[in-house]
């Protein structure tokens, strides 16, 4: 009979522990999620999707790089805190000439090779659209966001949110085939716990495919 009362005894406390890990905390809840999907529903990674709250901290600055290689951008959209510096390394063997017309931030860098400019600040927010003089098909945009929390949206379309204060908060969410003037947000409101869907209906004209040089084209009908 003791043995019996010892093993119910070590059994209800088992079960307390496992009661008290299945609560949380007082005040957290589950990650808020976000899954942004075309209008057929298919998962669109490399969304920019920010989230306004109110906060204390100032945004992390610093240097990122957006690469050329193989006559394009890499990567081809990258997101980064106003104030942000960012370099253009060129990685090709052909010089490559990067500018900007977008309000958000307009730059040219002329001609060169390997001998990288100096990083460029984007010092206002906004959708900064990026070409290349010598490459017209050669597309990148760096998103300069001003709201506490803002990134890409994974290959499967989502992001998991850090805990959010208790209320409702403004999102905004970008992608490159919103439309042509590549400036067009969605725009909602999520809470602590929403696992929120947004589907976005992509109007923006296709890119054409880069077309191959006269060298590539010889190469591959002697391959």
């Amino acid at each position: 009979m003791a043995y019996l009362q010892g093993v119910y005894r070590t059994l209800a406390g088992i079960a307390m522990l496992m009661a008290l890990f299945s609560v949380s905390p007082p005040g957290l809840a589950d990650d808020a999620r976000i899954s942004v999907t075309d209008a057929d529903g298919q998962p669109l990674a490399n969304a920019v999707v920010e989230v306004y709250f109110p906060h204390d901290a100032s945004a992390d600055t610093g240097v990122e790089q957006i690469a050329q290689r193989d006559a394009a951008f890499h990567p081809e959209v990258l997101a980064i805190p106003v104030m942000s510096q960012v370099a253009f390394p060129n990685e090709d063997i052909t010089r490559h000439h990067v500018y900007s017309f977008s309000p958000a931030k307009t730059f040219n860098l002329n001609l060169y090779l390997q001998e990288t400019p100096p990083p460029v600040r984007f010092d206002k927010p906004g959708v900064v659209v990026l070409g290349c003089n010598i490459h017209d098909h050669m597309q990148a945009f760096v998103v300069v966001s001003e709201a506490p929390f803002h990134t890409l949206t994974d290959s499967t379309g989502q992001v998991t949110l850090p805990t959010l204060p208790p209320g409702e908060h403004r999102v905004r969410v970008w992608h490159q085939r919103l439309d042509d003037s590549q400036q067009r947000w969605w725009e909602g409101h999520i809470t602590p716990a929403d696992h929120l869907t947004v589907p976005l209906e992509l109007n923006a004209t296709p890119q054409p495919r880069p077309q191959p040089s006269p060298l590539q084209q010889r190469f591959n009908e002697a391959a």
